[in-house]
């Protein structure tokens, strides 16, 4: 079973919990199946020990169960977990616009702006795939600018449930469409750094995302 490149990069704790994360957000992991931590250590080149130290980070972040005896299980998504977590995430980023507006740089802003072209670029293509991630791009990008750090660590562990349930509900094509607009609209508001209109825009969006995820979820 082979998951994934041997990783090389020094920070090995971080790198892994990184890497396993994404095959968990991802669905390479499914929900409620076993993690082979044998073959992702074969995978990744790496010990049981700093394996077991990343599932236990992830455990805490809610993407993995441990069980004694038993090993490590992705954890399922529940609707009633999604209903909790969007609020919050929808807090974090509207003060993260707010913020951004008022720190951020012209150069990080014109990066942004990048980061939004390479996104409208793949809907254009239909690439789901490089259009998440540049859509992530964006988002971390807002966070960054905003230059709070307990901020941007807060709504990592929330982010990850939130792209987990996007990645299980393939959006529909009328969704997508709806939320390249919004994100036109984000981009305009953070150029002109206004930044009540930001953190509204960017709090109906996560809203608007999480009606999306609830009618495909049930």
């Amino acid at each position: 079973m082979n998951l994934a490149k041997p990783i090389s990069r020094p920070s090995l704790h971080a790198e892994l919990v990184d890497r396993v994360r994404e095959l968990i957000i991802e669905g390479t992991l499914e929900p409620g199946t076993k993690i082979p931590e044998k073959d992702l250590c074969e995978s990744f080149g790496v010990s049981r020990t700093p394996m077991r130290e990343a599932l236990k980070v992830l455990a805490n972040e809610g993407l993995a169960v441990l069980e004694p005896n038993r090993g490590a299980w992705v954890s399922t998504v529940t609707m009633e977990e999604l209903e909790a977590t969007f609020p919050v995430i929808a807090a974090l980023e509207r003060l993260a616009g707010e913020l951004a507006c008022a720190a951020a740089s012209d150069a990080q802003i014109a990066e942004i702006r990048g980061h939004h072209e390479d996104m409208v670029a793949c809907f254009s293509t239909r690439n789901r795939q490089e259009y998440f991630r540049a859509n992530q791009d964006i988002h971390e990008g807002i966070l960054g600018a905003a230059g709070n750090e307990v901020l941007s660590q807060h709504h990592k562990v929330l982010a990850s449930r939130v792209k987990r349930a996007r990645f299980l509900a393939n959006i529909s094509d009328e969704r997508w469409q709806q939320a390249v607009e919004e994100h036109e609209g984000i981009i305009t508001a953070l150029e002109a750094r206004d930044g009540a209109e930001l953190g509204q825009r960017l709090s109906a969006h996560l809203a608007n995302k999480f009606t999306a995820l609830k009618a495909r979820m049930t």
